[in-house]
């Protein structure tokens, strides 16, 4: 089974969509303009992404219940774009993203309940408690950063280290369109074409930074054109495997060593920034619903496989009553884990180190630090 997925360039073959004369300019065959989809991949993906989705609502509601404190931000609607990205690249590959880091934090290798025991601050969650909703990290997977667009310059410098150890590895760095225009990501921008770096630079473009729409907040929204020197893709983050054609493109380019590549994957987020806005006051719930009702990635996922006898209904609910059984265990697991005791307060402040005095709120005040 295979369905066209169209995305759009600047410096390599102009706009693919209006133009399909002009398809056969890529630098790759043009048979990259379809995607084959096989059951098993298609499985696969729907279960990844029906299972962030149902990680995010659960997430809604022990935040509404006060079981989750401080800041979270959720994944919903974007689920496209971290499974996209992570079936065109290699585990292997590095990933570095922004706050709202759940669903990749899930596609890197963490457990669900890892994951809600970090939400609820308990001792089981995979940075141990301390972290929260905005700082998760795994083998390869840089977090979860709470300022804006920090982790875009972080995400370079890992690229450098790819390229200085000549592992021919990639970085993917994300960012935000409310980021978008933030002065470190031109820096890391210029650095990483001076350097031909093999970093894939991503605008998660969801339409609103906070509560502030795109065209409010950007003069130019065209942000997959905003790398200037450095080639740029826009892509359909609403379509996982326009997603995952477009990474596989942008990760060939880097590893052929020319360099970074800048993407736009337009999606839409159906919670607010975060638990504190509501996500109703700056846009109508008409719209969140007419996203909902059009371009979904799951259903869309979903319709295309049972049309294309993919997959029957059946499974499709057998798989869903089975994610639901996933998600009630790792909340009960949250909510009952222990919290990390005070006397861990300082550890893991370094690795691999011998255990040191760490100075707490005043100078006469000690406590250990264990790597």
């Amino acid at each position: 089974f295979s369905w066209t997925c169209l995305f759009y360039t600047t410096h390599f073959y102009h706009t693919l969509l209006n133009k399909p004369e002009m398809q056969y300019e890529m630098e790759t065959s043009s048979s990259n303009l379809s995607a084959v989809l096989t059951r098993e991949q298609g499985l696969q993906y729907y279960r990844t992404m029906q299972t962030m989705r149902r990680m995010e609502l659960k997430a809604d509601q022990l935040y509404k219940q006060k079981i989750i404190r401080g800041f979270c931000h959720l994944y919903d609607g974007q689920e496209a774009c971290a499974m996209g990205i992570e079936a065109g690249i290699n585990p292997t590959d590095h990933l570095i993203t922004a706050y709202r880091a759940h669903g990749y934090t899930f596609t890197r290798g963490v457990s669900v309940r890892e994951i809600m025991a970090e939400l609820t601050g308990r001792r089981g969650g995979v940075a141990k408690g301390k972290g929260g909703s905005m700082h998760m990290y795994a083998k390869h997977f840089y977090g979860g950063n709470g300022i804006v667009g920090a982790q875009v310059p972080l995400g370079a410098g890992v690229a450098l280290a790819c390229q200085y150890q000549g592992n021919n590895q990639v970085c993917v760095a994300l960012y935000g369109d409310g980021a978008a225009n933030q002065g470190q990501i031109f820096e890391s921008f210029n650095m990483a074409a001076l350097w031909k770096l093999p970093c894939i630079f991503i605008c998660e473009n969801n339409k609103f930074g906070m509560g502030t729409s795109v065209e409010r907040s950007s003069a130019s929204t065209d942000y997959f054109k905003r790398g200037d020197y450095i080639p740029g893709i826009k892509v359909d983050g609403m379509d996982v495997l326009c997603v995952r054609e477009a990474i596989k493109f942008a990760a060939d380019y880097c590893r052929a060593g020319k360099g970074p590549i800048v993407m736009e994957l337009e999606t839409y987020r159906y919670h607010g920034h975060s638990m504190s806005d509501p996500g109703v006051s700056y846009r109508s719930r008409e719209e969140i619903q007419e996203v909902r009702s059009k371009s979904d990635p799951i259903t869309m996922l979903k319709e295309r496989m049972l049309s294309n006898n993919m997959a029957s209904v059946e499974e499709i609910k057998e798989i869903d009553v089975d994610i639901r059984k996933v998600i009630e265990d790792a909340a009960q697991f949250a909510i009952s884990d222990p919290e990390p005791p005070l006397d861990e307060l300082c550890n893991h402040i370094f690795a691999n180190d011998l255990p040191m005095e760490v100075r707490g709120t005043n100078p006469w005040v000690k406590l250990k630090s264990v790597s």
